[in-house]
């Protein structure tokens, strides 16, 4: 399996993580199976990656979903429907 990975400045990682996690709407407390509000058991850190693997996967979706489409559009026949009145 390939790795695909990218190189952040020390300095800027938590900015990175900060925006991603806000941009996602990471929530620092969840509600739990029991309806208590907790600490959420997913760090930013974690929530970031989770959202660019998605962002990753959701981008390859639609690619191939708009290339399979444009693909049938242009096997579909052209319907003659002529007007019996003219």
């Amino acid at each position: 399996m390939a790795i695909f990975s990218v190189e952040i400045a020390d300095a800027d990682v938590d900015r990175v993580i900060n925006a991603v996690s806000a941009n996602y709407n990471y929530q620092e407390q969840v509600i739990n199976d029991n309806n208590v509000l907790v600490n959420n058991p997913e760090s930013k850190y974690v929530f970031a990656n989770r959202m660019v693997r998605k962002f990753l996967s959701d981008h390859v979706k639609k690619h191939e979903l708009d290339l399979a489409k444009q693909q049938l559009e242009q096997e579909l026949q052209s319907v003659t429907i002529n007007d019996p009145q003219a």
